[in-house]
């Protein structure tokens, strides 16, 4: 069966794209809601990296009583061990895979792509990014979680064993709690990843000292 692309938000740079960040927004946002931040990243005026904010399809969100909105998974629960859909974050896995297929497709490697995500977002960039059978140029997860808990995803692939990962989560967040991206994180360091740890006094957002920092880290991985 096709997948049908996913509608989004595309900012092309001003010289040809040799590179691509793949950004993904939160429960209930749109690829609307990040795409202002390219402006804010302060990107050099001749940088070749392109933006994509693609919008999540829109199902019932049980936690939310059943309403419909933009969601990568249905959240079942507030408890962190059986808050993600498995089978929604696997579905939504395959539609992240084509939107890197697509830009593999039109010449950009996979190796100058990043995925991003925020929140719900940042939960399917890093499981699709620690599944994903090619070396991608890093993985951005800002306050989330790993949807399989306490334990790494299965079948992580061996391709971004040493992909650069950064990690990023508010000291004040009351709708993801930090102990549950630093689980994260202690698992991933544990097994021998190459991930950071970032952390900002900030509530479930994103501010301009942490913008600041992507820019930084966006531009060491992609030239």
């Amino acid at each position: 069966m096709s997948i049908s692309p996913l509608e989004r938000v595309t900012i092309e740079p001003k010289s040809p794209a040799t590179a691509c960040v793949i950004w993904l927004h939160g429960l209930g946002d749109s690829g609307d809601g990040f795409a202002p931040v390219v402006p804010v990243l302060g990107l050099p005026p001749n940088h070749s990296i392109r933006f994509i904010f693609p919008h999540a399809p829109e199902q019932a969100v049980t936690i939310n009583q059943g309403y419909v909105m933009r969601s990568w998974y249905d959240i079942k629960s507030m408890d962190l061990h059986n808050r993600a859909d498995m089978a929604g974050v696997l579905e939504s896995e395959k539609l992240v895979q084509a939107l890197i297929q697509e830009q593999i497709d039109s010449g950009i490697a996979a190796s100058n792509i990043v995925l991003a995500g925020f929140s719900q977002g940042g939960v399917l960039s890093l499981f699709t990014g620690l599944r994903y059978p090619e070396k991608l140029a890093g993985i951005l997860a800002l306050s989330c979680y790993l949807p399989t808990a306490d334990k790494l995803p299965e079948n992580c692939h061996e391709a971004n064993k040493n992909t650069v990962i950064l990690q990023q989560h508010g000291e004040q967040d009351d709708v993801v709690p930090m102990s549950a991206g630093h689980m994260a994180h202690q698992l991933l360091k544990a097994d021998g990843y190459n991930v950071s740890w970032q952390t900002y006094r900030m509530p479930h957002s994103v501010i301009p000292e942490q913008l600041a920092d992507i820019s930084a880290w966006l531009q060491a991985r992609l030239t």
